[in-house]
């Protein structure tokens, strides 16, 4: 490869090479290294350009520039190039020739540039500091659920689950012993359809989807008039069915909240914090023009427009403003339900969101909106991956003081007592498909992984919030190791808990630091694995090359996983399927891992799984409900037993 353009991507974190699954090494092409260079506006596409980029890149550096922001910790040095100046949160100003011995916080550092000589010069540089703790407490050894919120059903709920439904689950789960309720994504959805009913393809992350809202416990429905009740009574859709109906049940949730909201004098909503504002617009502009904001008149394109004041949104942004706070208060309520648990409702934050939705439409300006992120090419998948949502640009993120992110962080942790992760390594790098190319035919642009860090350590600190990152598949080693060592969770699932001799693990081998979960949304269920269902599955979605081949596996997969369990004394070789469920979890809950989730659809037997990966249309992703309702769960002899082995530690 051209040394300099080597050098020059180096300098901006895009990947002139990486180690696929097999740890095998992987050349990246100049052309697809060129590009991506450029989307981060860096003009690598001639010799020239290269020499004057470059150039340009060793002079910031001969001057002694610090990134935008410095992300660091409580217990580490950060040399600086120069004597600085360094102001706190609360105005306290001190001179500093480094950074240590800080209390956790954010900060503002004016540091001299280096002259040609390496000497400081008048013009000084202006830097974000944010300092996180060195770790976050211990996680204590403890068990919960985890839930697709959207599949539960009760005698109360419109069609999906909801935080009311929530709430019941949380406050009964707290009865059984658990500590945690881990959740799918609440992200908001953009309010008009079709809906889209991936959690993880949201509209904003820094919001909560109303399509989770109880419409007959907001208290503008206890104050209204019996007519009033009457009329909202009667949009309830079917309670549950087939397939969960996320159009029919967001027509029938916002007729219903609309009519409550007008009845009860069209309140606005109080003390609204700009973000809710933008976001509120978004959804107002997304009703008069569509859900695609691309195709809006121009001059709406941008949250700032002056033109959007000439729309006359006022009562539609009042409405979603309300909305909004309505919903978060119905999670505070669930939230409370799980006051005593050791950890509470923990959410979850999806690696991006729809680029035509309201986080793209208000953050464009820090994201890159015409890149997928996705993966390189597998053994599952040949041709590499492509999510369709846009990444973060670090170098936005770094000159903005990463504020971004860390008021992202702050909505979803002021909402939960603990955040998941998903897709943690994104922390880390991610890969960047440029704009009409194929999956493969990307490479890995990096982040400030100490920067992302300290942010969500930070912000994570403050709220008193456990952080569990989703550390599966192709993962580079510091990224297990950089969440250890700040006590944050990894993840252990049980089809992939093997050895290096690819055998299956037992439990006492497994990763004190992490969550050990039977399956998950994207993988077979308990039941599922156990009968082949998912191999079916993908047979009759003509998925599979060798289906004979993936039934041998699978039927392999089954007898070592039976031969695990009755090697570590939980059953019998010939034991039915609800006793090696059971089995399961002991397994689970005998691990060394400090916190044990198990997922309904394991427990009763279900044998779909939430979502097929590759698959749009062909399955219906995110659109099974459980096949017990709320009620149905809390007597069923199935779940006494695994709560009653989680609660034994597997014994």
């Amino acid at each position: 490869m051209d040394p300099d353009l080597a050098e020059l991507a180096a300098a901006h974190g895009v990947a002139t090479g990486y180690n696929d699954g097999d740890r095998r090494p992987v050349e990246v092409d100049e052309e697809v290294i060129v590009e991506v260079l450029g989307l981060l506006d860096v003009d690598a596409s001639t010799p020239a350009a290269r020499t004057e980029a470059l150039a340009r890149t060793r002079a910031e550096a001969a001057r002694g520039l610090l990134p935008g922001t410095i992300g660091t910790r409580t217990d580490l040095t950060y040399p600086l190039p120069a004597p600085g100046t360094l102001t706190a949160e609360d105005g306290s100003v001190r001179e500093v020739t480094e950074l240590s011995g800080l209390e956790p916080g954010w900060y503002r550092l004016t540091v001299p540039m280096l002259d040609s000589a390496g000497s400081a010069s008048a013009a000084q540089q202006q830097v974000t500091v944010v300092v996180a703790p060195a770790t976050l407490p211990a996680t204590p050894r403890s068990w919960g659920w985890m839930l697709q919120l959207y599949a539960l059903h009760s005698q109360q709920s419109w069609g999906i689950g909801d935080l009311g439904d929530l709430r019941d689950f949380t406050a009964h789960a707290a009865e059984q012993g658990a500590s945690a309720i881990l959740l799918n994504p609440l992200h908001a959805i953009t309010p008009v359809p079709p809906v889209q009913p991936s959690p993880y393809t949201p509209s904003s992350r820094r919001f909560t989807t109303p399509l989770a809202l109880r419409v007959t416990d907001l208290p503008e429905y206890a104050a209204a008039d019996a007519a009033t009740r009457a009329e909202v009574d009667a949009l309830r859709p079917e309670t549950v069915g087939d397939r969960i109906a996320h159009d029919r049940v967001w027509a029938a949730k916002r007729s219903a909240a609309e009519l409550l909201w007008r009845a009860a004098g069209r309140p606005e909503p109080v003390d609204p914090s700009p973000d809710l504002v933008d976001f509120a617009t978004y959804c107002a502009l997304a009703e008069r023009f569509g859900g695609r904001w691309s195709l809006w008149p121009e001059e709406l394109r941008h949250p700032g427009s002056p033109a959007i004041a000439e729309q006359d949104l006022g009562p539609r942004i009042a409405f979603h403003g309300w909305l909004q706070q309505r919903v978060g208060e119905q999670l505070a309520s669930a939230r409370e339900a799980a006051r005593g648990m050791a950890l509470g409702v923990i959410g979850d934050l999806a690696v991006g969101c729809d680029p035509e939705g309201a986080d793209a439409w208000a953050l464009q300006d820090v994201l890159r909106l015409d890149v997928t992120v996705g993966a390189p090419p597998d053994a599952f998948n040949q041709r590499g991956q492509a999510w369709g949502l846009p990444p973060w640009r670090p170098d936005r993120l770094a000159e903005t003081g990463y504020a971004a992110y860390r008021d992202m962080l702050r909505a979803l942790l002021g909402n939960a007592d603990g955040l998941r992760i998903d897709h943690v390594a994104g922390l880390f790098r991610l890969w960047w498909v440029p704009p009409g190319r194929t999956p493969d035919r990307g490479t890995y642009v990096h982040y400030d992984a100490a920067a992302m860090l300290a942010v969500l350590t930070l912000e994570a600190s403050r709220a008193g919030a456990a952080v569990i990152g989703e550390d599966l598949g192709t993962v580079e080693p510091e990224v297990t190791e950089a969440l250890h060592s700040r006590n944050m969770l990894g993840s252990t699932v049980l089809w992939f808990a093997r050895d290096l001799d690819d055998r299956l693990m037992p439990p006492a081998e497994w990763p004190e630091e992490a969550v050990a979960t039977i399956s998950t949304h994207d993988l077979p269920t308990a039941a599922g694995f156990l009968t082949g269902e998912h191999v079916r599955a993908r047979a009759d979605l003509d998925l599979l090359d060798d289906v004979p081949a993936e039934e041998r596996r699978a039927a392999a997969d089954r007898e070592e996983l039976v031969g695990l369990l009755v090697a570590e004394g939980l059953t019998s070789a010939d034991a039915p399927d609800e006793e090696l469920v059971v089995a399961m979890h002991s397994l689970l809950a005998g691990s060394r891992c400090r916190l044990v989730l198990a997922s309904p659809y394991d427990v009763i037997g279900e044998t779909r799984q939430p979502n097929l990966p590759g698959t749009i249309d062909e399955y219906p992703n995110w659109r099974l409900p459980l096949p017990l309702s709320l009620e149905e769960l809390r007597k069923d002899q199935r779940v006494t037993r695994v709560v009653a082995a989680l609660r034994s530690g597997g014994r």
